[in-house]
């Protein structure tokens, strides 16, 4: 009767359980790090980072934790706060407690109340039709002009 939502991966839900091979990088709650920060794997921040963050994979930003970067990942859960443009390729998830000042782009956002955003949200997959051009016209000595220089009667 019912049908079932599209399954995300399985990091994507509110447990987040990760095993030690599934975690390649973890910013600890007293970590500062300062520069750009790269990684293959999934990333963990607890601390604060400065620079820019990219990975590949998933990328969680725990309560407490803040990021004053640019943000690029494959996934991402945000529970901390982020003062910088983020670009995640799939997945989004904004929790209660999350903060964000810069412009979001991502394919699915997930926006649980309490989220604040400041900033401009962009989301792939849309098309719509385009607007037919408008032709500006002005009137000029009781006769209107197009841009064209055609002289149009006032009518």
């Amino acid at each position: 009767m019912f049908q079932k939502s599209p399954s995300y991966p399985a990091v994507l839900e509110k447990e987040i359980k990760y095993t030690p091979d599934d975690v390649d990088t973890v910013v600890g709650p007293s970590v500062k790090v300062e520069g750009d920060f790269a990684s293959e794997g999934n990333i963990i921040v607890k601390g604060t980072v400065t620079g820019s963050v990219k990975t590949s994979k998933m990328l969680t930003v725990e309560t407490g934790a803040k990021i004053f970067a640019n943000v690029r990942a494959d996934n991402a859960i945000v529970s901390g706060s982020i003062k910088g443009n983020v670009k995640v390729n799939e997945r989004l998830e904004l929790t209660e407690t999350a903060q964000v000042s810069g412009d979001i782009d991502c394919k699915v956002l997930s926006v649980t109340p309490g989220a604040l955003i400041l900033g401009k949200v962009s989301m792939k997959g849309i098309s719509l039709p385009e607007e037919p051009e408008k032709t500006e016209k002005r009137k000029i000595f009781g006769k209107v002009k197009s841009d064209d220089n055609e002289v149009v009667p006032n009518l």
